[in-house]
């Protein structure tokens, strides 16, 4: 398999498919699994984006020829601390501008992102702008009508601690006939000098016992980032499943010489997910799939019909998808397989010179980005069980070095391709449609 790899690779470079040079990302933090950081415990509880004393919210915009501008004021309070903006899931690429100066691009829109504009903002009032990039190069990896752009709905700003929780992650495993979860807390720091924060932690069940809590003292500099982790036993009783969404919540709060700087409220789902013999199991059970392809645009109505007509998997297009709707998946207890943003149907399935980009090295990065940003995105939320790459897109170098990336992160779960043509780049999972 080594050499065929080696030999598509210098096909690749002699024959790749390059139509434009991909644009990179700029600016944009790395991609997070939807959580929020709020002022006070109580405010963490309601785990929403909602008005505080460290959020923002962005709701008056005025839009004109693919821009749109809002005003937002950056208060005292906020001196020495980091200050970001969160922007929605938008269907086209963006830039941003904050006070006139480019602050950031999103090559990857279809998810929400985060941008750090600390050093673009000064206290008092200032201005955002989004611009949409109507032609952009990324466009050949997609094959879908794009919506007219709009306004961003449910961007805010923000402002958090310069040493801050930037992630959770989550993974569950059996062992002598009982679950264990491991939880990592990915705290990252904006300063260039040391510094030590305390992360305190509270895991607790849905009926709101305490299932194990504790603190961890963590020092970072340059900017960088690392992982506070902790292991926890997991009765049956609270693993996830379809047949049983039950979730507990870790409470999270970080410490600064004395002072909490934000607490965090995280739902999280404790259950197991592999594949044997191209069978679904979830918590060592074997589970038959019955797969319905949907837009991700879906409400709480939507996927209660199709639970009602007897599916189970949801397959998402490619496409923005909102916030909130993997915890709703979750909550409502159906099965999902994260969809990267990749479709290039459009350009066809030759793979030589200015046909199909999965095989054209010069768009790897992109490919990459993409695959990354749908396993980031959805990597914390029981519901998801697989992953896909790409959706009629040929094959080639790009696809397999996505499939390989994605395996390297350990995770269990399989990764999907159904276009591979029987290629290895693709694990079996049996499907009903």
């Amino acid at each position: 398999m080594r050499n065929l790899f080696v030999l598509i690779t210098i096909f690749a470079a002699m024959h790749g498919a390059a139509a434009q040079t991909p644009r990179a990302t700029e600016g944009r933090d790395p991609l997070r699994s939807g959580i929020v950081s709020c002022p006070t415990a109580a405010e963490a509880a309601g785990a929403t984006a909602a008005a505080s004393k460290y959020l923002a919210p962005l709701a008056e915009w005025t839009a004109a020829d693919g821009a749109a501008e809002a005003t937002f004021t950056v208060p005292f309070a906020w001196a020495n601390r980091r200050v970001g903006l969160h922007m929605p899931p938008m269907s086209g690429e963006y830039e941003v501008y904050v006070g006139g100066t480019f602050a950031g691009y999103n090559a990857d829109p279809g998810y929400a992102a985060d941008f750090d504009i600390t050093k673009k903002v000064r206290e008092g009032r200032n201005t955002v702008e989004i611009r949409s990039v109507s032609d952009s190069p990324a466009l050949v990896l997609e094959s879908r009508d794009r919506a007219v752009f709009a306004a961003p709905a449910g961007a805010y700003v923000f402002s958090r601690p310069t040493m801050y929780v930037r992630d959770v992650a989550v993974r569950t495993w059996r062992t002598e006939g009982a679950a264990k979860a491991e939880v990592g807390v990915v705290v990252r720091t904006g300063a260039l000098n040391p510094k030590t924060s305390r992360i305190h932690y509270e895991l607790r069940s849905p009926d709101g016992a305490t299932m194990h809590a504790g603190h961890g003292d963590m020092t970072l500099d340059m900017r960088r980032e690392d992982t506070l982790r902790f292991v926890v036993a997991v009765p049956d009783t609270l693993l996830w499943s379809a047949a049983r969404p039950v979730r507990c919540r870790l409470l999270l709060k970080t410490q600064y010489e004395g002072r909490y700087g934000e607490y965090l409220s995280v739902p999280l789902g404790f259950r197991t997910a592999e594949v044997c013999d191209g069978r679904l199991t979830v918590n060592g059970e074997p589970v038959a799939l019955r797969a319905a392809e949907v837009a991700p645009a879906l409400c709480a109505a939507d996927i209660a019909r199709l639970r009602a007509e007897g599916c189970n998997l949801l397959r998402f297009r490619p496409g923005p998808v909102p916030e909130g709707l993997y915890d709703l998946c979750d909550s409502l207890g159906i099965y999902v397989v994260a969809q990267a943003p990749i479709d290039t149907h459009r350009s066809g399935d030759d793979i030589r010179r200015g046909g199909n980009p999965s095989n054209d090295p010069e768009w790897l990065g992109a490919y990459l980005e993409r695959t990354e940003d749908a396993y980031h995105a959805a990597k914390r939320h029981p519901s998801v069980v697989a992953f896909s790459p790409a959706v009629r897109s040929a094959n080639g170098i790009n696809l397999y070095e996505c499939y390989l990336r994605m395996k390297r992160t350990g995770d269990t779960r399989p990764v999907v391709y159904t276009e591979a043509g029987g290629q290895w780049n693709s694990d079996r999972l049996d499907m009903e449609r």
